[in-house]
């Protein structure tokens, strides 16, 4: 759904090795769940991230 821009972390500039679109696999308790119009979403770090799904 979306992808944020990255940043810093301890001095480090982050940069993000996802974008809109790529299938993903998450571990089953990483993120928070929200759920908005009926439509439930996780939000998660990308070091929550285990694997790009190609």
């Amino acid at each position: 759904m979306a992808v944020g821009p990255g940043g810093c972390v301890d001095g480090n500039e982050v940069v993000m090795e996802v974008a809109v679109g790529d299938k993903v696999l998450i571990s089953q308790y990483a993120g928070t769940q929200v759920k908005l119009d009926d439509v439930e979403y996780t939000i998660l770090r990308q070091s929550d991230i285990l694997a790009k799904v190609e």
